[in-house]
């Protein structure tokens, strides 16, 4: 983490939360390379451990429901399900798609609400871990980079976005059909007639492409930036209590590094938990309009 002789600056400390442990030495915030293309495993491994846990959890929770007076858990995910189907129903309207639409809707807001979660976490306890074993295994501890949020890495939410274009673009063609969608691509929104149609074509597939492409990067940045600068917060707090540990006239410093941290981490739970859910919300409103005619 630091160079040797020293302990680590403040740009060296976050410089190295904020690397990947990658299949690269190097890598940014997000790397599209087709000719060397990088694979972040951090994110990777975080994130499908998440979900399977995850999908585990609604599974116990479904096996052992009762009709009876339920547990808490039970409670929570009852109302969890009963208020995705609310929205889905206002949103989705067509019975049969809600059976598929409902629960990724409902997979989405569990899945993302526990990568946020790991925000929670102390900043540099798995970091920490990880270090130990990495030295273990003979490697130099100050490469061993690892990365516990998985949305907020560029690349996972992006990835998450892409999954719910392709959903839209699913059902567009399912509920108008291939020649349908095709022949709204070219006739909305300007919608015209004779020649006019003719000469607007281009620009209604243009705009329609534009709508498409914008949908999906806005939904994939709005999660990585909001959890991107909260885990940047988490680690300028780390900061302020690193400072007044180490020096002997930091103790309010100190201190004020417990307040701040913990004021935060409340916060933020209301932030994992509000952007967990307008992503299943906008979810549920871009599979919606694809089932309506422009």
């Amino acid at each position: 983490m630091a160079a040797e002789g020293h302990g680590p600056t403040a740009g060296e400390y976050i410089q190295h939360h904020l690397q990947h442990l990658t299949t690269r030495t190097q890598s940014g915030i997000a790397d599209f390379s087709l000719s060397d293309p990088v694979l972040k495993l951090d994110s990777l491994f975080w994130s499908i451990l998440l979900g399977f846990l995850g999908c585990l959890l609604l599974w116990r929770v479904a096996k052992s429901v009762t009709s009876g007076v339920p547990g808490r858990l039970q409670a929570a995910v009852e109302f969890l399900v009963e208020m995705v189907d609310t929205q889905a129903r206002g949103i989705v309207h067509n019975e049969q798609s809600r059976k598929a639409v409902a629960p990724l809707a409902l997979t989405a807001f569990v899945w993302i609400f526990l990568m946020n979660a790991m925000d929670l976490l102390p900043l540099d306890l798995v970091p920490r871990i990880w270090e130990m074993i990495y030295g273990a295994a003979g490697h130099d501890p100050h490469h061993a980079y690892m990365r516990v949020v998985p949305t907020a890495d560029l690349s996972t939410t992006l990835a998450l976005s892409v999954t719910v274009l392709l959903s839209c673009l699913y059902y567009n063609i399912k509920m108008k059909g291939l020649g349908g969608w095709i022949k709204e691509l070219f006739s909305a929104p300007f919608h015209a007639h004779g020649f006019m149609a003719v000469v607007l074509a281009p620009i209604n597939f243009l705009m329609q492409m534009i709508e498409f492409v914008a949908k999906t990067v806005s939904h994939g940045m709005r999660l990585f930036g909001n959890m991107f600068a909260g885990e940047l917060v988490f680690m300028l707090i780390a900061l302020m209590g690193a400072v007044g540990f180490g020096s002997m006239g930091g103790v309010a410093l100190w201190i004020g590094h417990v307040l701040a941290g913990s004021a935060w981490a409340i916060f933020h739970i209301l932030i994992i938990t509000l952007q967990a859910f307008i992503f299943m919300m906008l979810t549920l409103v871009y599979v919606g309009q694809a089932h309506d005619a422009h």
